[in-house]
């Protein structure tokens, strides 16, 4: 997953943007993706909220519009002090998934049409990076995509001060492409991206556990397990929510099966050892981390350490 550290301006006239567009018209038409064939030829969000941008205020009033809809009511004056740098004049692409994080919500990074496309037809609107101006004189913006016609080949935003601005897919995918087609979904824990990959995904969900959102990692990891039933890093992240979280019966539950599941994860047994004996279970947490120390591997300097724990705590 990328998170791009350049800077972004949400300012400078749009007047002059408008202008350096119209150099995109000698440029070769760009087609629209092909496309699953159940898409709906066209798609629009009407419950997206929109809050007019304030000057150089396109990062926190996107990132509100997508906030809101996700269930968070919140203004663009509330999010500003976290993703707008006033000496910069603008908001870095980690900042807006920072922010997302710090509000519990899963910040899941897109890149490209095809993508962007199938996220929409799923009820989802994109927070999208667009340079309106040119390589040489960049005109950095955000904007919420809320909606396509296949058929007229528009795409419809919530942008600037214009709420459900249509523009033309052709000059669209032309400013999107200049930031590498960044976008960010704002999802709710309970909820996976059309085309998500799993490690990305789990990732996204590491975010939340990083800024101590722990209630919604574990949602996030038990969502990523109806998809990846098999994965072992969702349940140790599981294990792991659940024990930060303070539910260490969660935790045990989470480790536990994931030694049934992987039974050649070391790790997995470490971990269980360590949560039984937060619970006083000294004789099975014993069992365990001698089972993870049998299986051996890169980490087995930790798996000692974890005896030597045990061992000092029995009579």
């Amino acid at each position: 997953m990328r998170t791009g550290r350049l800077l972004f301006v949400c300012g400078i006239s749009f007047v002059l943007a408008a202008g350096l567009l119209a150099g995109c018209a000698g440029l070769r038409k760009t087609e629209i993706p092909q496309l699953p064939a159940n898409l709906p030829s066209s798609y629009e969000l009407g419950a997206v909220p929109f809050y007019p941008q304030d000057a150089y205020q396109c990062g926190p009033a996107t990132l509100a519009m997508a906030l809101t809809w996700s269930g968070l009511p919140i203004t663009p004056e509330e999010l500003k002090d976290q993703v707008y740098t006033p000496s910069r004049k603008g908001s870095l692409q980690m900042a807006m998934v920072g922010a997302t994080r710090r509000h519990g919500r899963i910040a899941y990074e897109i890149e490209g049409p095809h993508a962007m496309f199938q996220e929409i037809a799923a009820g989802r609107p994109v927070v999208v990076l667009q340079n309106l101006g040119l390589s040489w004189l960049p005109v950095w913006h955000y904007a919420v995509v809320i909606g396509y016609d296949l058929g007229e080949e528009d795409v419809f935003l919530h942008s600037g001060e214009t709420k459900r601005k249509v523009m033309s897919y052709y000059v669209f995918e032309k400013t999107w492409a200049r930031s590498k087609y960044w976008g960010l979904l704002v999802l709710e824990p309970n909820q996976i991206p059309v085309l998500a990959s799993e490690n990305d995904y789990l990732s996204a969900v590491l975010g939340l556990e990083k800024a101590r959102h722990y209630k919604e990692a574990v949602i996030g990891y038990q969502t990523a397990l109806t998809r990846w039933p098999e994965s072992l890093t969702a349940r140790m992240g599981l294990g792991k929510s659940y024990y930060s979280s303070g539910d260490l019966k969660g935790a045990e539950s989470a480790f536990r099966e994931a030694t049934e599941r992987h039974p050649l994860s070391g790790p997995a047994y470490n971990n269980l050892a360590h949560v039984l004996l937060k619970q006083g279970r000294k004789q099975e947490a014993l069992t365990a981390v001698q089972r993870a120390i049998e299986l051996g591997g890169p980490m087995s300097a930790v798996y000692k350490e974890t005896l030597q724990e045990i061992q000092s705590e029995m009579p």
